[in-house]
């Protein structure tokens, strides 16, 4: 199973690589149910994974001239001082049960598994449907609204601090509609925000949680390969081709998780 689970670290890596988004949809449920890592250490382990793969990615369209740094700066300032602040003071103290329905008391891993299931539901939809093509997307003229931009950057890094999800599902979406952004600038502009916020979130998480080190590089050297062969794959296969798969990959995964963990639950 441990091999298996860094053969899945390498895939995390190569979805990063083609589509820009959906490792860290991956992250979390290969940490707890492969890995077998307890589920709010997985939400520290992947925010550092995420963070490190995406930064290397997002080395890589900097070399291509793919970014939009004014829009990194834009998005990112309040995503990463809100996922910081996420994990640094408002998980720690999230109750542990969260609350009770019923006769059942919801606990603080539960209740991260089924927020993440239901941010995985979500972001598969947003996969699945048809978008428009890159060419009408490189036509739009640039425009920014910041209102906009400032709240979907504090939203996505809730979630971000919550789950352990880097959000690029959520991010690239509003590049594009928010900013005006060609689809691919918006792919490497969102592996540099998640990169950021991820790294920086992660932060939060030393001193409340126990870091284990070595498999911790060891799990992310394998994500970081795995960006490389998703990179090269990505001249060979459109990341518009790929993505409603993934998408239904996602939505199945999701109804697993939040089936498993009512009715099933893994002692980690």
């Amino acid at each position: 199973m441990e091999v298996f689970g860094y053969f899945l670290s390498v895939l995390i890596g190569v979805s990063l690589g083609l589509i820009g988004s959906g490792g860290s949809i991956l992250t979390v449920p290969v940490l707890v149910y492969v890995m077998r890592v307890e589920p709010l250490l997985s939400t520290a382990y992947s925010l550092f994974i995420v963070g490190l793969t995406a930064l290397v990615g997002s080395a890589d369209y900097a070399r291509k001239k793919m970014l939009d740094y004014k829009t990194a700066v834009i998005f990112g300032i309040p995503s990463i001082a809100t996922v910081y602040a996420t994990r640094k003071w408002l998980v720690p103290i999230i109750p542990d049960p969260v609350f009770h329905l019923g006769d059942m008391a919801v606990g603080k891993n539960l209740f991260v598994m089924l927020l993440f299931a239901v941010l995985m539901v979500a972001a598969s939809f947003s996969m699945i449907r048809s978008k428009k093509n890159g060419t009408e997307e490189e036509q739009h003229e640039r425009r920014y609204n910041y209102p906009l931009i400032l709240a979907e950057g504090v939203v996505v890094g809730i979630l971000t601090g919550l789950v352990g999800a880097g959000g690029g599902f959520l991010i690239i979406p509003a590049l594009v509609l928010l900013a005006g952004l060609p689809m691919k600038q918006a792919v490497g502009t969102s592996l540099l925000i998640i990169a950021g916020k991820s790294l920086l979130g992660f932060l939060g998480d030393i001193g409340h949680q126990a870091i284990d080190w070595k498999f911790l590089f060891l799990f992310s050297t394998f994500a970081v390969a795995g960006i490389f062969i998703g990179s090269a794959l990505s001249k060979r296969i459109h990341g518009d081709k790929l993505k409603p798969a993934f998408g239904w990959f996602v939505l199945l995964m999701g109804i697993y998780i939040i089936v498993k963990e009512l009715y099933f639950p893994v002692k980690v």
